[in-house]
């Protein structure tokens, strides 16, 4: 037989081959036989009244006709279906784009729409900019404190942490509410007698060293750049895997959003921006949870699914500081940092002094640990409710995604990807949270390096309070440009919480510790202050750097299953053996014999507590060893209930090493604390 030019044997095989040619000539609309030419000369073994068969008029012929002519029009008919499919997938997607473009504009526009409807004189000054002008409710602060506290990382951060490593960094929360009544009793009352506007200002009041104030402005500001470049990042993450927006578009996008803001907002407009993303994080999070609790049957199967595949890892108080995470290093670390970000850093304790009363302050503080437990606990929720869902079919073991941090963006795609406007929202509230986020600390930012930099320059000093105020919005502009930077350079390290607490953890022991030389020990003078916090970056720096470059450090993920995926396993299974390969290779026991590894994997987690003690050890033992009568200072620069125990102090009017303790000099060898 010839078929299309080529000779072929009348075999079953060739029947096959046969059939699909009859299928694509039915399909091109031509006729079987102008296609078909029988040669029996050449195959003796057919023998000629066998020709018949595969003429026009053959009943073969007309069956294969009938049969493929059949299937093309059943082929034409669900073409319909499948071109209604395209056309409802492009609508939705066109839905999610008005929504998330509708969501971050409105959200952006509704903190200013008094500033761009109207220009009133006290909008234009820098006191306005910088405290609000002391017009901002208890509820607003409530919920602009708590957001800020957690940040837009949790949401993505969070989830993927639940699911790949466990409930272990859960405890942090233990820390986190421990610090808001120290907060509120211990810092807050020094502050607020000051009247300060920088609380680095404070040191300087205390030390009488500007060097000090300097750097603990400088360990803020770093900090800060460091952690926003992290916030900034996380919604690139979403965009990226949904919708595949590259990352430098949204961190350009961001960041000039944020300088508008910037310049026409201010701390009122922050806060505002604020309470909208916490709304709307809370809204969507929740939602999440109810969906999956109906998929799956209810809250008590989420738990169960959780508790069977060991997730949960609540109360491990071993005492190994190599450990990633246990009770003890998440409760402890967490205090210290939590201690830093809101007693010690001027975005926070900028937000108490613009309430009018230390009652309101102490209220809003105390009311909002119900609501940071909230907003804590939520994307914990989340990702023990996607694992109910996931659990047997990880996506990322199944190389469907990249990165941890992409599971919560995928789940938005897979489940929602045909209801138009959800995951435009979703999309729109990380947008918006690192927004907000990045345009609050902006504004603490550039405040602060006003009061602490900027201000020493005596031709800034001596322009007009609305020059001045010009001058910070420049600052917060430049600061956005820095961020992005820092922004693009984060997807090197390893996921945003990761990335978060590596961070917060290795600058918060200086700045705590100098705040509690200053509050809480008599003799500290400026010498001891500096050095010790000196002291603590450099060994924090090294151990840091030692942590990232020499040492192998235990991170394991929790193991996962792909048994329940429909898609190719065999693939799937391949590369995840090729992961645990990379894992196992990778992560090795810590050798005991060298000191310096030891050293060096040391759980990011205690770097706070270790840098506190240090500059605290240091600042005494430098203090007492260089103490003068130039260090005396205005006792009211101590806490009130140090202030109280010294007056009771034994050693009154007597001498302690180097230091003189003199009964008379904190009251009337100084001035009154001047007013800034």
């Amino acid at each position: 037989m010839h078929l299309d030019g080529v000779w072929l044997v009348t075999r079953p095989n060739a029947v096959a081959v046969f059939l699909g040619s009859c299928a694509s000539c039915c399909r091109t609309g031509t006729e079987i036989h102008s296609n078909i030419r029988i040669k029996s000369n050449n195959h003796p073994g057919v023998p000629p009244k066998h020709s018949i068969m595969w003429g026009q008029n053959s009943s073969f012929f007309r069956f294969c006709n009938l049969y493929f002519r059949e299937q093309l029009l059943e082929e034409q008919q669900q073409a319909g279906p499948a071109n209604a499919e395209t056309y409802s997938d492009t609508t939705n997607d066109v839905w999610n784009y008005v929504v998330f473009v509708s969501f971050v504009v409105i959200s952006a526009l509704i903190p200013i729409r008094k500033r761009l409807c109207r220009r009133s004189s006290n909008s234009k000054s820098k006191q306005d900019y910088v405290f609000g002008a002391g017009h901002i409710s208890t509820l607003a602060m409530m919920l602009s404190i708590a957001r800020g506290t957690l940040g837009v990382i949790s949401v993505l951060g969070y989830p993927s942490e639940f699911f790949y490593r466990g409930s272990a960094m859960w405890e942090s929360l233990y820390g986190v509410i421990t610090a808001y009544p120290i907060v509120c009793f211990v810092f807050i009352p020094v502050y607020f007698d000051l009247g300060i506007t920088s609380v680095y200002q404070y040191l300087e009041l205390r030390f009488n060293s500007r060097l000090v104030r300097c750097l603990a402005s400088g360990t803020y500001i770093l900090r800060t750049l460091l952690s926003l470049g992290v916030t900034i990042y996380t919604p690139t993450v979403a965009l990226n895997t949904i919708i595949g927006v590259p990352y430098w578009v949204s961190l350009l996008s961001i960041t000039l959003i944020s300088i508008f803001f910037n310049a026409l907002g201010g701390l009122k407009a922050a806060v505002a921006a604020d309470v909208i993303q916490s709304l709307s994080m809370t809204a969507m999070l929740v939602g999440i949870i109810i969906y999956c609790a109906v998929t799956v049957g209810g809250v008590d199967k989420i738990l169960t699914i959780s508790s069977e595949n060991d997730r949960f890892a609540f109360f491990n108080f071993a005492a190994d500081l190599h450990l990633r995470v246990t009770t003890t290093s998440a409760w402890l670390g967490e205090l210290f940092n939590s201690l830093s970000l809101l007693g010690c850093q001027q975005n926070f304790v900028q937000r108490y002094l613009s309430m009018p009363t230390f009652s309101q302050i102490r209220r809003t503080l105390m009311l909002n640990i119900p609501v940071v437990i909230l907003l804590f606990s939520l994307p914990w929720f989340v990702g023990m409710a996607i694992y109910a869902i996931y659990w047997h079919c990880d996506p990322l073991k199944a190389s469907v995604i990249a990165k941890m941090d992409e599971i919560l963006p995928y789940f938005m795609v897979d489940r929602f990807d045909n209801v138009p406007g959800v995951w435009g929202i979703f999309v729109g509230t990380l947008f918006n949270g690192a927004l907000t986020l990045n345009i609050s600390n902006i504004n603490s930012l550039a405040t602060v390096t006003w009061e602490d930099f900027l201000s020493l320059i005596p031709a800034l000093r001596k322009k007009s309070d609305k020059h001045q105020l010009n001058v910070i919005k420049l600052v917060g502009t430049i600061y956005a440009v820095v961020i992005m930077g820092v922004g693009f350079i984060v997807g090197l390290l390893s996921g945003v919480i990761e990335s978060s607490m590596l961070i917060i953890s290795a600058t918060s022991g200086p700045l705590l510790g100098v705040f509690v030389l200053a509050m809480f020990i008599p003799f500290a003078n400026w010498k001891g202050a500096a050095m010790g916090m000196i002291a603590s970056h450099l060994s924090i720096l090294w151990i840091v750097v030692g942590r990232l470059l020499e040492s192998n450090v235990s991170d394991t993920l929790l193991e996962t299953s792909i048994e329940g995926c429909y898609a190719d396993l065999m693939e799937a299974q391949k590369n995840a053996s090729l992961l645990v390969v990379t894992l196992d290779d990778g992560i090795n026991v810590v050798e005991t014999s060298n000191l310096l590894n030891r050293i060096y994997s040391i759980t990011y987690m205690y770097y706070g507590v270790f840098g506190t003690v240090l500059t605290v050890l240091a600042g005494i033992v430098i203090s007492l060893a260089t103490w003068s009568s130039h260090d005396q200072y205005n006792m009211k620069m101590l806490h009130p209930a140090v202030r109280w125990l010294y007056s009771r102090c034994p050693f009154s009017g007597k001498h302690f090493g180097s230091f003189e303790i003199a009964a008379s000099y904190g009251a009337g060898n100084k001035e009154p604390v001047p007013k800034c």
